[in-house]
């Protein structure tokens, strides 16, 4: 089993920044892709970015240069730095963890509002 467990959500006015955190716990395979997902009020789950245990990254054009994920793969954790925030980035936040080694390995955390103001 795998525990996600994130934090760093909040309240920030637009153009203001936060950074999310996601740290596993539990049986982590050592490949495997973690990420950040988005979901708002009325609107479908989408990807905000993920990166590799190899260090490769993807994003959503939407957050591309504005946003920046990381790993420290020694702590097993995810970040997520979001900088000149937008009132269109207001979501809860949820962060996942998959693996190409096991076929139902995919797990996600509880999620985190993330709000801006405009």
């Amino acid at each position: 089993q795998v525990q996600l467990v994130e934090s760093g959500g909040g309240l920030v006015q637009a153009g203001g920044s936060l950074r999310l955190s996601c740290a596993a716990s539990g049986s982590i395979l050592s490949i495997n892709t973690m990420g950040w997902y988005r979901q708002a009020p009325g609107k479908q789950r989408e990807l905000v970015a993920t990166i590799t245990s190899g260090g490769s990254t993807n994003y959503a054009d939407s957050v591309k240069g504005r946003f920046t994920i990381s790993r420290d793969n020694a702590k097993n954790t995810v970040y997520l730095q979001m900088n000149s925030l937008k009132p269109a980035d207001t979501a809860v936040y949820y962060c996942n963890l998959r693996s190409i080694l096991r076929s139902n390995y995919n797990y996600w955390g509880q999620g985190t509002q993330v709000t801006v103001s405009s």
